[in-house]
C-alpha cells in the first residue's frame, strides 16, 4: 500500500471511530443534526486551507471523542499512534472540572498549544461559529450567542499567527455571525 493510500486508510478508519463513538449524540441546533457532522466539518476546512498533514486530520475528526464520548486517551493511542492521541488530548476538556473552569482553561492553554492543536482549535471554532450563525442552539439567546463569540475571540487570539488562511476564515465567520445576530434587532451586538 502507498503512503498516500494508507493515509486515506486511516483517515476512514478514524472517521468509522468518530462516527460509532457519537452515534447517539446530536448537536445542539434547531435541527439536532448527527453530531459526526461537526468533526467532518472540521477536517474539511483544515483541507480546505492546505492542511494535509495525516496525523492533524485523523485528530480533526476525534477531537471530541475523550471529551465527550466513552474513548479514552489509551485506546486512540492505540488505534491511531500517540502522534495522534497526543494531539486530541490537547482539544479535549476535563469534562471533570466546573464548565466555567474549562473555558477559562482553554483560553490559557490556546497559546501554548502545538501549531498543529492550534489549526484544529481554529477551525473547530470557525465551524462552531458558522453553526450558531446559521442554526443556532435552540435554547440559546442572542446574548448567549455573543458570549460565545467573544469567548471564542479570546481562545483564538492564543492561537494567532499559525495560519493566516484559517485565521481570516474565523475572522469572517465571526463578522457574518454578529451581523446576522445584530439582524434580528433584539439588541446591539458589540463589534
Amino acid at each position: 500500500m502507498t503512503a498516500p493510500t494508507a493515509d486515506i486508510g486511516r483517515l476512514f478508519a478514524a472517521l468509522q471511530f468518530a462516527a460509532h463513538k457519537h452515534r447517539a449524540q446530536r448537536r445542539k441546533n434547531r435541527d439536532a443534526s448527527p453530531y459526526i457532522n461537526h468533526p467532518i466539518d472540521v477536517a474539511a476546512l483544515l483541507t480546505e486551507h492546505g492542511v494535509t498533514d495525516p496525523a492533524t486530520l485523523e485528530a480533526a475528526v476525534l477531537h471530541d471523542t475523550i471529551e465527550d464520548t466513552d474513548a479514552t486517551a489509551a485506546e486512540i493511542d492505540r488505534l491511531f499512534g500517540s502522534d495522534v492521541a497526543g494531539l486530541v488530548r490537547e482539544m479535549s476538556d476535563d469534562k471533570r472540572l466546573p464548565k466555567a473552569d474549562r473555558k477559562r482553561l482553554q483560553i490559557e492553554h490556546a497559546p501554548l498549544a502545538s501549531r498543529r492543536a492550534k489549526l484544529i482549535k481554529l477551525a473547530d471554532k470557525t465551524c462552531n461559529i458558522r453553526d450558531i450563525t446559521s442554526s443556532p442552539p435552540a435554547d440559546w439567546s442572542l446574548q448567549r450567542c455573543v458570549e460565545y463569540f467573544d469567548w471564542s475571540d479570546r481562545v483564538i487570539a492564543g492561537c494567532r499567527g499559525s495560519d493566516a488562511g484559517l485565521e481570516g476564515a474565523y475572522d469572517e465567520a465571526v463578522a457574518t455571525g454578529r451581523r446576522v445576530l445584530a439582524s434580528d434587532g433584539a439588541f446591539e451586538l458589540p463589534t
